[in-house]
């Protein structure tokens, strides 16, 4: 299948390719000069699309990129499996793989947001041999949280369930069908403005929201959520919520990499109203060594002020020039 729509300034292509033994939806801009163009993957999150990066995309297209960023297993139209289990870190990442190898891409950088945060984490390693840079947005690699390693390994559901309670979404969305009513896919509409305006701050995303719609930021538009809501409307929101279902299953299976270090030059960026922004004990991980001690080749964090969780859109401007302004660096030729 192939296609054109236009976002913004940029020309933005669609395609499906067949990877994995499933067909993926990708979108793309850039790189119609030929193979010579670096390429970027962009990794989406939950609940979204491979629409979350339409800034990013116009930004680094303008500037020789050539970006791709799927819908993930689960989402949007790409294929979404009916087994609970297709969707570990396993599957994903072997998805992203198998879609560079058709796409004739030996090296990417790759740029993650949320669950696509921690997608791009496993994928550096698994397969850092497939990774030029790495800038990660929200999540921080939390190895405890991530892979089961040491003797006093506490599973990843029974660790936020200790430190934020039953009502904690991750905790909520572990029973099948529970979750399920409160993402009714009839609810779409409500629930996509209700998650970005909430912007999944620290003071938002504790127990189930109210039924009232907020007014949405200059940030976003109604055709935005029109878009996101469409494609949540026909899908539901299923695929996106057995993520977290195999949030237990990742951290068992990665046990053999439980001393591995993440070697890929790497970005982390976060915003300062982000959730994950304040989990106990974060921001001295983040800023006194350890974070660096797990991703050794760790650039820099930066803190973006009064930026919450969707920061990608919220300050599409200032993400897109940070992406920009770091993958250079690895780019022999001027872009």
């Amino acid at each position: 299948m192939e296609g054109a729509v236009a976002a913004a300034a940029a020309v933005i292509r669609h395609r499906t390719v067949e990877a994995n033994g499933i067909s993926i939806h990708v979108a793309e801009a850039g790189g119609e000069g030929g193979a010579g163009a670096a390429a970027v993957l962009f990794l989406h999150g939950f609940p979204e699309l491979w629409y979350s990066w339409r800034h990013q995309m116009e930004h680094l297209a303008g500037r020789g990129f050539r970006c791709l960023a799927p819908d993930l297993r689960g989402y949007g139209d790409t294929d979404a499996p009916p087994e609970i289990e297709s969707y570990s870190a396993f599957h994903v990442v072997g998805d992203l793989v198998a879609l560079l190898d058709a796409l004739g891409l030996a090296k990417v950088f790759v740029v993650g947001h949320d669950w696509g945060a921690i997608i791009a984490w496993y994928m550096c390693l698994f397969r850092p041999d497939r990774v030029t840079a790495l800038v990660n947005t929200s999540v921080a690699f939390m190895r405890h949280v991530f892979i089961r390693s040491g003797a006093d390994a506490i599973k990843t559901t029974d660790h936020f369930h200790k430190a934020y309670g039953p009502t904690y979404y991750i905790c909520r969305f572990q029973e099948p069908g529970v979750a399920e009513e409160e993402f009714a896919p009839a609810h779409a509409r409500h629930i996509i403005r209700r998650t970005l305006c909430n912007r999944f701050s620290v003071h938002k995303a504790g127990k189930p929201e109210s039924e009232e719609s907020p007014p949405l930021p200059a940030w976003l538009t109604e055709e935005d959520v029109d878009y996101f809501a469409a494609a949540f409307e026909r899908t539901g929101f299923t695929g996106g919520i057995n993520y977290y279902r195999n949030m237990d299953r990742n951290w068992e299976m990665a046990a053999p990499w439980a001393d591995a270090k993440v070697q890929v030059p790497t970005k982390f960026i976060v915003g300062d109203g982000d959730l994950t922004y304040h989990y106990a004990g974060i921001q001295d991980y983040l800023h006194k060594g350890g974070l660096k001690a797990e991703v050794p080749l760790l650039e820099d964090v930066v803190v973006i002020p009064g930026a919450g969780h969707f920061i990608q859109q919220e300050r599409a401007e200032e993400v897109s020039d940070l992406i920009y302004n770091f993958i250079t660096k690895f780019t022999p030729q001027s872009n």
